[in-house]
Order: structure tokens, then sequence, then C-alpha cells
């Protein structure tokens, strides 16, 4: 009896399996292709619309650090209302919704 539960199983996982349509990436019935873009010589094809781009899929780093190193001064790094001078910069002024008196 469990041979023949496994039996089907497996049986149903390579008809499942082998459904599957293999070959080339066409549009829908009725709709066509994208239009080149401006510049290009010719339009994109299937596998190149398909691809990802770098910036989608970006390359990874794997370098590991060796030894420690001190972080470079970031002159960005400011507390609020400072500037990258060392001034202290004076909020400006909100406009009263009061009345002159």
């Amino acid at each position: 009896m469990k041979y023949r539960k496994a039996l089907i199983i497996a049986l149903s996982a390579l008809a499942v399996a082998g459904c599957g349509k293999m070959g080339d990436l066409e549009p829908k019935a009725g709709q066509a292709m994208p239009a080149k873009a401006y510049g290009q010589s010719e339009a994109p094809g299937a596998e190149e619309l398909s691809a990802p781009s770098v910036q989608t899929r970006p390359g990874r780093s794997d370098e590991l650090m060796r030894r420690s190193e001190r972080r470079r001064d970031d002159p960005f790094d400011l507390p609020p209302g400072e500037t990258a001078d060392g001034d202290s910069e004076e909020p400006a002024a909100a406009p009263s919704l009061l009345k002159p008196e």
C-alpha cells in the first residue's frame, strides 16, 4: 500500500514537471513587442527584455577585511544646525500667523 501511494505521488510530480513549455518567448495574441526606444538602431528581442539590468541585480563584493581600518572623516556627518565650515546656522524665523499689533 505504501509503495502504491509513493508511485502515484512520483508519477504525479513527473506529470506536473513535464507540462511546462520550452521555447522562445512571444507576445500574447493581439499584442506586439515593445517599440524601439529613441536612439536605438533596432528593437530589443525577448532575451534582452527579460535579462535583468545591472541596476536591478548589482554585482556583489565578497572582499573580506584583512585588518581593521579607521574610518575616513565624513564632512557630511554633521549635527543638526551646523555647516561643513563649522559655523552654526541660525534657523530662519518662521512667519508669524498672528496679526501685527
